[in-house]
């Protein structure tokens, strides 16, 4: 029996009702979201705290505090940066691990397997005595952060109906931004504690706990069912999560594409070599390296290191963290409630121009008023930066930050999914990990150069979409490739024309 039907939605291909299980599965899925989220937003808060800095980090927190230490050089340290892109090393791992998993063992255990991880992490962070602890815990926390990131999308995107699948899959990306808003108003709340950094760090686990526990009442996915021979049982999940006793349509469809799926032995080896999974493993694989160099994450990880370079004390630049966290949270609802109206690629071309201009400007203003020694004088000038970077965020929030998670989980034939978007995880992770591991060296080095060398990026972003990205807005998964690569001016050379 199908729990809370409302209206019908007609796809492009097969009918289906917005059903009560389908919101609750992807609203619990999407808590994956709020784990990595939570991580992003609280790493740099903790590292801008004097007693984390004090028993882990001793000489920065020396290089911190002396008066004619050059300003964009301050946390500059290779260690205190590992401590923030160790996760997403280990994430990188864990992601690879997680795509032949899911495939072999479904899509539900690896989202348990996920919050597992990420539980043992935060644990681990929380009693932390020294720095090896420290780091162990992130890997273990990197663990959950792959395992989820590569599962979760994937999960949404194959139980939702086509029509509201983006709405949906934003769920995931509006939770990171819940999780990161969280973060940064524990790190202001737990700023002024002895040792207040052990409960920002082991705050990870509430969201671990939430996954943990939600994942106990989430149906695997009718795709994953057929595609291990279980027919009968992605039967009776698809008549559920459908809210209709007709399904054929759509399970002989999936059928045909578990079928063609069962006979790739090995997905890696057919993503690399078929030329007609080019275009999808181009573009999933692009857009998440796109999405790294927005430049989104030197605001994420760093936004209280930033703010405090520019001289604002450490609650003023926590506070205005959590400022910035919040336009972040409100602009992804922009997205979810328009992104299956307007389609994906109207965001994410706006998004790219938005950020270029933020860009520019927050370079200029750093590059004129920013000078290597002593805090910015005029007192009106981080409040500029401030509401900048909070224009820049809300571009991001909308357009880049959710549809570079929601495209590529959408873009793949089932036979190479897993790997596909194992691709384009990794990619994520080590673009994450390079800036998480070398952002504050660089500003260290080219200082307001660095946010120049982004705006260009944004600019090239925003034509690749423009020439290269189809619109994916509202097909079915299994028909991307007839209904938009085959039709597409470029890709359509790498397909057999009937």
């Amino acid at each position: 029996m199908v729990m809370g039907v409302m209206n019908i939605e007609e796809g492009a291909s097969f009918p289906a009702k917005t059903t009560f299980q389908v919101i609750m599965c992807s609203i619990i899925a999407a808590v994956g979201g709020l784990m990595f989220g939570y991580d992003i937003g609280i790493s740099g808060g903790v590292t801008s705290m004097d007693t984390f800095l004090i028993k882990f980090f001793h000489h920065v927190y020396e290089k911190k505090h002396r008066v004619h230490e050059n300003n964009y050089c301050k946390f500059d340290d290779q260690l205190l940066q590992l401590f923030t892109s160790s996760l997403y090393l280990a994430g990188i791992f864990a992601s690879f691990a997680a795509s032949y998993l899911s495939r072999r063992f479904g899509r539900k255990p690896i989202i348990m397997s996920a919050s597992a991880f990420f539980l043992c992490g935060a644990i681990l962070n929380f009693f932390a005595q020294e720095l090896g602890m420290l780091i162990g815990g992130r890997i273990l926390l990197g663990c959950g952060i792959g395992f989820g990131n590569q599962t979760v999308p994937l999960f949404i995107s194959e139980i939702a109906p086509a029509r509201i699948r983006g709405r949906l899959n934003l769920t995931f990306q509006f939770l990171i931004t819940i999780g990161i808003l969280a973060a940064s108003y524990v790190n202001f709340l737990t700023s002024t504690m002895k040792d207040g950094w052990r409960y920002s760090l082991g705050g990870a686990a509430v969201p671990a706990l939430i996954l943990l526990l939600g994942s106990f009442f989430i149906h695997e996915t009718p795709a994953s069912l057929i595609e291990r021979g279980k027919d009968e049982e992605g039967k009776r999940v698809l008549r559920k999560i459908r809210g209709l006793l007709d399904i054929e349509h759509e399970f002989n469809e999936i059928k045909r594409a578990t079928e063609i799926s069962n006979k790739v032995k090995s997905p890696y080896k057919e993503l690399f070599t078929n030329r007609e999974n080019r275009p999808p493993l181009v573009c999933g694989t692009l857009l998440q390296f796109f999405q790294q160099f927005t430049g989104i994450n030197v605001v994420m990880f760093y936004a209280p290191v930033l703010f405090q370079t520019m001289g604002s004390g450490n609650n003023a630049s926590l506070i205005s963290t959590v400022v910035t966290n919040g336009v972040n949270a409100i602009a992804t609802i922009i997205a979810v409630a328009m992104v299956d109206r307007l389609g994906r690629k109207f965001f994410l071309i706006e998004g790219a121009t938005q950020m270029t201009a933020t860009q520019i400007s927050i370079g200029a203003l750093l590059f004129q008023h920013l000078h290597l020694v002593g805090p910015i004088t005029s007192r009106s000038v981080p409040l500029i930066v401030l509401i900048l970077i909070c224009v820049y965020v809300s571009g991001f929030a909308w357009s880049w930050g959710p549809l570079g998670w929601l495209v590529p989980s959408e873009i793949y034939p089932l036979e190479v999914r897993t790997a596909g978007y194992f691709c384009a995880v990794a990619m994520n992770m080590v673009c994450t990990f390079v800036i998480g591991q070398f952002f504050l060296s660089a500003l260290c080095r080219f200082r307001s150069a660095l946010f120049f060398f982004f705006a260009v990026m944004n600019v090239i972003m925003g034509l690749f979409v423009i020439f290269f990205l189809p619109e994916t807005k509202g097909v079915p998964i299994e028909d991307m490739a007839e209904q938009r690569w085959k039709k597409h001016w470029h890709w359509r050379k790498y397909f057999k024309q009937n």
